[in-house]
């Protein structure tokens, strides 16, 4: 809910979260619809160089095969998704060290740069994609990344809000459909990206306006105001208001003597010295639930990025190199990227469900947060072994059942990942383990590159049993709800002996 303050702080919160929405809808997340962007390059003849003319048949027909182009692009939208994630460690590191502000100028100065990249390529200069494209990602996610706190300004719905944005950064790479569809009306390749390009100017005069200098504590304290605005603004460490959270929950209930803010660890139980004491990044890090999440995250995340990064080649082998059948599935599976800023809420939903009822005797809020992720994370893992079935059967028409499932675990499983790494560990650590966990999936990502050249080569441009192998793969993802909930459900059990051993004393202390 809407925390503190009079109207004017109501409407700006409001304000910031609306145009939030609206940047994270357009712009952050545009180059994971690289297979529509393809469509357009491949026309404007980039690395068409790679194409080769082969004489075949009796009659000595000759037949261009253009497999070196497609591997060329693969390679782009490769070391484009490996950067997107790779660079979130040191992004997550300035965020919290410098804060919104410096993080969202780094931002718009990549952002700006890929796109005037971009708008000024041509088929001789095909090599500035990588450069160009991995800029726009890096920028795109500093955009997310600085937009994710915009949760704290609404207490029981932190969630919905967090997933909402990342199902809308998802929804974004629907941007390059509507550029394929331009481009087909007559509107250039360079008009389309110098429109982005001046759109920068948005995104400043939103870094100013209605983003803070630092960061949006959570919980948020009474009146908290950013942004550039005529009264005096306050100034926050979000540090203590960790520490004062960390006591305040502490203090309450005869639970677990877990802080509120430790990573939950279930097998060493590692707990703080010092109650007041925020958890350390490395304990964060050291902990079971950080390792699993990764787990969680990797074998899901390079089952997407390979399924994207071989869209274009897939739909040509199974249409035959119909053309205009494999445009028209390109656009339908574009048409379902827009979809995903209206799945992310209902992550965001499950994760929130418990809000606003009351918490069993000695439950911290940090516990129910984590029991009800559980069944979020174990929902994300099922969509995504059920996308891997249907994207490894070699049925035109079951792709369309194919691509609603992939934008659905799309936006569950990026929503809930920035869900979850909010809800299990300390607030001061957010960005530093968004952007490890998500460097470290990177490097797992770079794994696509090595299966694509091996569906080319040793298996004849079949990628069946690479399907097969992925799927097996991402078996893997459940193991980390089911760790939650068994741990959640120990400390449950805890909390019954502790308040039985509790009844027996006092009976004894009557008798």
């Amino acid at each position: 809910m809407l925390g503190c303050g009079g109207g004017g702080v109501g409407l700006r919160y409001r304000l910031t979260l609306a145009t939030g929405l609206v940047e994270c809808l357009c712009f952050a997340g545009v180059v994971f619809g690289w297979a529509s962007l393809v469509f357009v390059l491949k026309t404007d003849g980039y690395f068409t160089d790679l194409c080769v003319n082969l004489t075949t048949g009796p009659n000595s027909t000759v037949e261009t095969d253009c497999s070196g182009q497609d591997e060329q692009f693969s390679l782009v939208f490769t070391v484009t998704s490996f950067m997107n994630n790779f660079l979130t460690l040191p992004n997550g590191f300035i965020f919290d060290r410098f804060g919104t502000m410096a993080t969202r100028l780094l931002g718009i100065c990549l952002y700006t740069t890929g796109t005037l990249m971009v708008a000024f390529s041509s088929s001789a200069l095909s090599m500035l994609l990588f450069p160009a494209l991995s800029f726009i990602a890096v920028g795109g996610i500093l955009f997310l990344i600085t937009n994710i706190q915009v949760g704290n300004l609404f207490g029981s719905h932190r969630s919905t809000i967090i997933t909402l944005y990342n199902g809308a950064f998802d929804s974004s790479s629907a941007v390059f459909l509507i550029i394929k569809v331009m481009y087909e009306g007559g509107v250039s390749l360079r008009s389309s990206f110098l429109i982005l390009s001046v759109c920068s100017v948005i995104h400043l005069l939103r870094t100013f306006f209605l983003m803070p200098n630092t960061h949006i504590p959570y919980p948020l304290p009474e009146g908290f105001t950013y942004g550039v605005s005529p009264g005096k603004s306050n100034s926050y460490n979000v540090e203590e208001i960790e520490k004062t959270r960390e006591t305040g929950m502490t203090s309450e209930g005869e639970g677990p003597a877990e802080t509120d803010d430790m990573p939950l660890q279930p097998d060493d139980g590692q707990q703080s010295e010092d109650s007041g004491k925020v958890a350390s990044f490395r304990s964060c890090v050291q902990s079971w639930f950080f390792l699993w999440h990764l787990v969680w995250l990797s074998v899901m995340q390079l089952r997407h990025y390979l399924f994207i990064g071989t869209l274009n080649p897939m739909l040509n082998r199974l249409a035959d190199n119909d053309s205009a059948l494999v445009s028209q599935y390109t656009n339908a599976f574009a048409f379902t990227q827009l979809c995903g800023v209206l799945c992310a809420p209902w992550n965001g939903l499950i994760m929130d469900r418990h809000k606003g009822k009351p918490l069993a005797p000695g439950e911290t809020d940090k516990e129910a947060d984590l029991r009800s992720s559980s069944l979020s994370l174990f929902l994300t893992s099922l969509q995504c072994l059920l996308f891997s079935i249907c994207a490894s059967s070699p049925l035109l028409p079951l792709q369309y059942l194919t691509f609603i499932l992939q934008v659905l675990n799309r936006s569950f499983l990026y929503g809930g990942n920035a869900a979850f790494i909010s809800i299990a560990f300390p607030g001061v650590h957010f960005g530093k383990l968004y952007g490890l966990v998500m460097s470290l999936s990177a490097v797992v990502s770079l794994l696509q590159y090595p299966c694509f050249a091996l569906v080319k080569g040793a298996l004849g441009g079949d990628p069946f049993y690479v399907n097969i192998a992925l799927t097996l793969l991402t078996l893997l993802a459940f193991i980390h709800p089911i760790n939650i909930f068994y741990h959640c459900r120990k400390l449950t059990n805890q909390r019954e002996d502790m308040a039985g051993g509790a009844a027996i004393t006092l009976a004894e202390a009557k008798m």
